[in-house]
C-alpha cells in the first residue's frame, strides 16, 4: 500500500497492493494495522454503496455533529472525487483538493472528520462505495453548494449536472456552519 498526501495534508491517496494474474486480482481494501501505520486509525461503524450515472453530482456534504470520516473507493466506473477543508482554525480552510478514482486505478481517498465531501460521475455509470467513522445522522447532515464560486471547484463537467434538490439548496461557504 502506498499513501501519498494531498495539497491538503490530512486528506491521503491510497494505492492499494494489487496482486494480478489471468485469473483476475485481489487487493486488500481494509487492513486496521496497516491503515494506523499510515494515520488512518479510526474505527469504521458504516458501510455506503451507491450507483449514480454519468453527470451526477453528489455533494458537498457533512455532518455539524457526528462528523464522518470517509475512505472511499469506485469499484465501477469513474468520478471526480473531492474534500473541502471547513475547519475554521486550519491554514487549508476553504482549500479544497480533487482526485479521479476508478474501478480501474483502484485508489482510494481518506477524507478526515471536518472536511466537506462530493464528487461527480465521469463514466457512463459508477459504483461508489466508502467506510464512515461514525453513523448517518440526517439531523446534523449540512450542504455546501458544488458551485460556490468562492470554492472555485474546477469539476469536470460538460453540462449542468444532476443534482439532488437537497444539494441545490447548500449553503455557499461564506454562509455555512463550520468546525472550529
Amino acid at each position: 500500500m502506498h499513501v501519498t498526501p494531498t495539497a491538503i495534508p490530512e486528506v491521503l491517496l491510497i494505492e492499494p497492493a494489487v496482486f494480478g494474474d489471468e485469473r483476475g486480482f485481489f487487493m486488500e481494501t481494509w487492513q486496521r494495522r496497516k491503515f494506523a501505520e499510515a494515520g488512518i486509525d479510526y474505527d469504521f461503524v458504516q458501510d455506503n454503496h451507491s450507483r449514480s450515472v454519468q453527470g451526477t453530482l453528489r455533494g458537498l456534504h457533512y455532518q455539524i455533529r457526528q462528523p464522518q470520516g470517509k475512505l472511499v473507493r469506485v469499484t465501477h466506473g469513474a468520478v471526480f472525487d473531492v474534500a473541502v477543508d471547513i475547519r475554521k482554525s486550519s491554514p487549508t480552510f476553504g482549500r479544497w483538493v480533487g482526485e479521479y478514482l476508478t474501478a480501474e486505478n483502484k485508489r482510494m481517498l481518506w477524507v478526515p472528520p471536518g472536511f466537506a465531501h462530493g464528487f461527480c460521475v465521469t463514466s457512463d455509470t459508477a459504483e461508489f462505495q466508502y467506510k464512515c467513522t461514525d453513523y448517518y445522522a440526517p439531523e446534523h447532515e449540512r450542504s455546501i453548494r458544488w458551485d460556490d464560486p468562492d470554492l472555485g471547484i474546477a469539476w469536470p463537467l460538460e453540462h449542468e449536472p444532476l443534482v439532488f434538490a437537497k444539494d441545490q439548496q447548500g449553503r455557499p461557504l461564506a454562509q455555512a456552519e463550520c468546525f472550529a
